[in-house]
Parts: C-alpha cells; sequence; structure tokens
C-alpha cells in the first residue's frame, strides 16, 4: 500500500468525484482511477460506489478513510521533521477561512507567511456551512488549520488559539424608527426583521445565544453567507441587522447603535484538532498570526 494510492482514495471520498479529485492533486482522471483500482485489487475488496451519480464509499472505504487520513498526515509530520531539520518548511498547509475575515488582515498575512516560508503550499478553504462546517473538516483531518469563530463551550475534539474579537452592532435603514437613538435593549427589537448568517456562523451563534438568554424571539428573514455585505442588504430595507464593527466601516445610509444589555462578542481564533501535534507549517502559522494582532 503507497501513500500515492491513499493520497487518491483519500480525495475521491471527499470530493466525491473522481474528475474533482483529480484537479485537487493535479494529475489526469484517468491516473486517478487506476491508482484507485490498483489499491482494491491490493486489499482484495472495493472501496468505492461507482454505480450513484456521486462517487460513495463501500463499508470497506469506510473504515478505511480515517486511517488513510492518519497515515497520510504521520507521512506529513516526518516530512516537516526532516524540513525543519534542514533548516526550511515544505509541504502543504491546507487552511480553513471564514467567508469574512476583515478583523484581521489576512492577504498580508499569508503574503508574509509565504515570503518566510516559500516552500509551504497553500490550500485555503471557506466552507458554506461556517465555523462548524470548518471543526468537522479539522476532525476529519480534511483541512489541517482553520479560523473559525466559536462563542461559547468549545467543542471536543478541537485546541483553539485565540486571536481577537469584534463586538455586533445594530445596523439599521437610515429612515428606520430606531435611527435617531445611539443604543438599545434587545427587547427593543422584538419583532424586527433580521438580516443575519445562516446557523453555524459564528456572528449567528452569538446573536442567537444573546436573544435566547434574554428570552426575546426574532426572525431571520435573510441569511446571508458574507458578513461584509450585510450592510447593503440593510441599506435597502431588507431587515436590521447585527453585524461586527469591522464589516460596518464607511457605511452609508444606515445607522448603526450600541445594543447596551448583551453579550455581542464576535470571537476570532485559530483551531487544530485534538490529539496530535499540528505541522511545522501550522505551528509557524499560528505563531505568525498572534504577531500580526498583537
Amino acid at each position: 500500500m503507497e501513500l500515492r494510492q491513499l493520497a487518491c482514495f483519500v480525495a475521491v471520498a471527499d470530493e466525491g468525484n473522481f474528475t474533482r479529485a483529480a484537479a485537487r492533486l493535479h494529475i489526469v482522471q484517468s491516473a486517478v482511477s487506476s491508482t484507485i483500482k490498483s489499491l482494491e485489487r491490493e486489499l482484495d475488496t472495493p472501496l468505492l460506489d461507482r454505480n450513484s451519480k456521486r462517487v460513495l464509499l463501500t463499508d470497506a472505504g469506510a473504515a478505511l478513510l480515517p486511517r488513510a487520513r492518519a497515515a497520510l498526515h504521520a507521512a506529513q509530520e516526518a516530512a516537516d521533521a526532516v524540513a525543519e531539520v534542514r533548516g526550511g518548511l515544505r509541504g502543504t498547509l491546507r487552511l480553513g477561512t471564514l467567508t469574512s475575515v476583515r478583523v484581521l488582515d489576512l492577504p498580508a498575512l499569508l503574503g508574509e507567511f509565504h515570503r518566510r516560508h516559500p516552500g509551504v503550499l497553500l490550500q485555503t478553504s471557506a466552507l458554506p456551512s461556517g465555523s462548524q462546517g470548518l471543526v468537522e473538516a479539522l476532525l476529519e483531518r480534511r483541512l489541517d488549520l482553520a479560523f473559525v469563530s466559536l462563542p461559547g463551550p468549545r467543542p471536543a475534539g478541537i485546541t483553539l488559539t485565540d486571536l481577537t474579537s469584534s463586538v455586533l452592532d445594530l445596523v439599521v435603514p437610515a429612515g428606520h424608527p430606531l435611527a435617531r437613538r445611539e443604543s438599545v435593549s434587545l427587547a427593543d427589537l422584538n419583532g424586527l426583521d433580521f438580516v443575519d448568517s445562516p446557523v453555524g456562523y459564528g456572528n449567528r451563534t452569538v446573536a442567537d445565544r444573546a436573544f435566547a438568554a434574554a428570552s426575546v424571539a426574532r426572525r431571520v428573514a435573510v441569511e446571508i453567507t458574507d458578513v461584509a455585505t450585510g450592510v447593503d442588504f440593510v441599506r435597502h430595507g431588507l431587515g436590521v441587522a447585527l453585524l461586527p464593527r469591522f464589516a460596518l466601516r464607511a457605511a452609508e445610509d444606515v445607522a448603526t447603535l450600541t445594543v447596551h444589555d448583551a453579550d455581542l462578542n464576535w470571537p476570532l481564533s485559530l483551531a487544530v484538532a485534538s490529539g496530535h501535534r499540528p505541522g511545522a507549517a501550522a505551528r509557524a502559522l499560528i505563531e505568525m498570526a498572534r504577531e500580526f494582532v498583537a
């Protein structure tokens, strides 16, 4: 059993598609297919169900997948150890990001990381399921490291490095009855339609927890995946919104108010899966992120 076979198998399992797996691995689809077939012959059992529109794992494939991920991770750790001795980092860092991380200058951070460690290939991805989806990807070892917003109890199996935070402020259209006020209570917001992120996003969790603690009901009328667009939705009358302050710079035709009786702190952290030491590249990025927010 070879690492390239396991890498092909994991890629197909993740993507559910041979074409996308080949693109991810930067090889032709026929090479992926033949490599998987050779692995199945070696194990004397089918690992993938190719009869559905989406390639699915057989029972044997499901049993192999976590062990294949572990083997690939161990191989990467070995390569990292050698690279550290030689004085330079090598390999690939799979980094999960939020759809909006403007509280931190992410392009500047990653640019500086690339200058310091040019031998590391950065693969970044944002998931439509928000921080919760990023946590699941970390636990399944599809990501090495991820920027997340996880207010409240920390999920099992995840280690967080807290970086920074931002308060959520209320944004209303300029002509709204609340627009002339400087602050409001959660009770003042009862019955209003909200623009918010889907369940699983950190800012949505912060808001939901605050309203639940105050026993105030609210209705989310519009869901958006990029908080940076929230002001535009409010400006055009689709609802009010609780948005992090970093997303409100130079906001026009809206009014911004503080909410004085609720904990609306939106945290930003770097997360890794517990139970194994992060790779050298992940550790280097964590330290650099600390420098950027210091």
